[in-house]
């Protein structure tokens, strides 16, 4: 079976411009059995919580008013920012791509699409 035939299979996984079938890995830097690759995954991304400004607005016009407006105070906002990293690798082949993410879900997600091509290599022909 030869490279060309990747292309007759359906895709199991897309990784960015990675797309995995059940016999290759297919890259716009080669195509290499499925078997013969190892996969890295990288985090590269930070979650930081603040305190939104709207949440401060109000603490400060209801405490005015009332204490209660400190309870705005405990409101907090998450942001996620940053890339994950994917490397393939495999005989003549190193194809690395840096996929930016916006929550933790997206990272959690890439994630778990690399440890599925992870497990299909695993029982993938070389």
């Amino acid at each position: 079976m030869d490279a060309a035939a990747g292309g007759q299979e359906p895709v199991l996984v897309g990784i960015g411009d990675i797309a995995v079938t059940q016999s290759w890995v297919i890259t716009p830097s080669g195509t290499r059995p499925v078997g013969s690759v190892q996969w890295l995954f990288t985090d590269m991304s930070r979650t930081t919580e603040r305190i939104p400004t709207w949440a401060i607005v109000c603490a400060i016009i209801f405490f005015v008013f009332c204490l209660l407006g400190l309870l705005f105070l405990l409101v907090k906002e998450t942001r996620t920012e940053g890339s994950v990293q994917i490397v393939v690798q495999g005989p003549q082949l190193v194809h690395t791509v840096q996929l930016p993410v916006y929550s933790v879900d997206q990272v959690h997600d890439y994630n778990a699409r690399v440890n599925y091509a992870r497990a299909v290599s695993a029982a993938g022909p070389r």
